[in-house]
Formats: structure tokens, C-alpha cells, sequence
């Protein structure tokens, strides 16, 4: 199903919350990275394809991408990112972890607390548009075409 089809006022109430948020003031490659992490976790290939894109457009760099599931064992993520990449695990698998206190703490000497509402907003948002895209089965455009050939 086409979501945008069947309900575009609903699911426009969902593009307003996601640009007014990232106009909020938390910097964009930040956001972008929170977004791909999320839909790596998630498993959401319509998201990854949609956000690596973004983030090269804003000019993230290839190798910083292709290691962002290995964050935690590379030097190329600073310690803001890192906080916010835990945050984002945490809140994403919070079945599993339930978001320990660790993980927020280790917000506090990075993020004010505003920008903490801000983060943990984001990242509920793209954990929603991932259910939207796998649970409608969303098909990311490469694998759109491959089919079409």
C-alpha cells in the first residue's frame, strides 16, 4: 500500500512533525546519521537508501557511512555523535535494553537538556517512518528499477 496515496493528510501530519523538528537547531549531518542508524537497527532498506543519499547531499563522507554500524570501534565519529549514536540504539531496541541510564548520561556533557528532547524526538520519528516503510513494504528505488529491467 501507498500510504501517501491512501491517507495523505494523515501522513502529512507525519512530514510536518519530521521538518519541523529538523529545523530545530540540531545540526544535520548529526540528524542524518541518527536517521541511518536507526534504519540499520531496523532493518529498513527504503530508509537506509533515503538517508545515506541525504547524507552525502549534505556532505557526509562515504567512509564515515559505510562504518556507521561500527561506530563504537572507529575514531571517525566524535563524542557528541557517539552519544547520540548510543541514544539512538538504546531508544530503538528499547525492548532490549530499555534505555539504560548510562546511555542517557552519557548525553548530559554533549546535549543541553532541550537538545535531548530534540534527539529523542528524532529518533521516535524515524523509528516511525521505519514501521511505515516495512510495514507497507516499501521498495527502496534501486530495487525498484532492477525489477522493472
Amino acid at each position: 500500500m501507498n500510504p501517501f496515496a491512501v491517507a495523505p493528510e494523515a501522513v502529512n501530519v507525519m512530514l510536518e512533525l519530521s521538518k519541523k523538528v529538523e529545523a530545530l537547531g540540531l545540526e544535520r549531518s548529526l540528524l542524518e546519521l541518527i536517521k541511518i542508524r536507526a534504519s540499520q537497527l531496523n532493518g529498513c532498506a527504503f530508509c537506509i537508501h533515503m538517508h545515506t543519499r541525504d547524507a552525502r547531499v549534505h556532505g557526509e563522507t562515504e567512509e564515515r557511512i559505510y562504518l556507521l554500524d561500527g561506530w563504537r570501534e572507529s575514531p571517525l565519529y566524535t563524542e557528541r555523535e557517539r552519544a547520540a549514536l548510543g541514544w539512538t540504539e538504546a531508544l530503538t531496541l528499547v525492548s532490549e535494553t530499555h534505555a539504560p541510564d548510562e546511555d542517557y548520561a552519557a548525553l548530559k556533557p554533549h546535549f543541553t537538556e532541550e537538545e535531548i528532547v530534540k534527539l529523542t524526538l528524532m529518533i521516535a520519528i524515524i523509528n516511525s517512518w521505519n514501521r511505515f516503510a516495512i510495514g507497507f513494504r516499501n521498495v527502496h528505488p534501486v530495487a525498484a528499477r532492477s525489477d522493472a529491467a
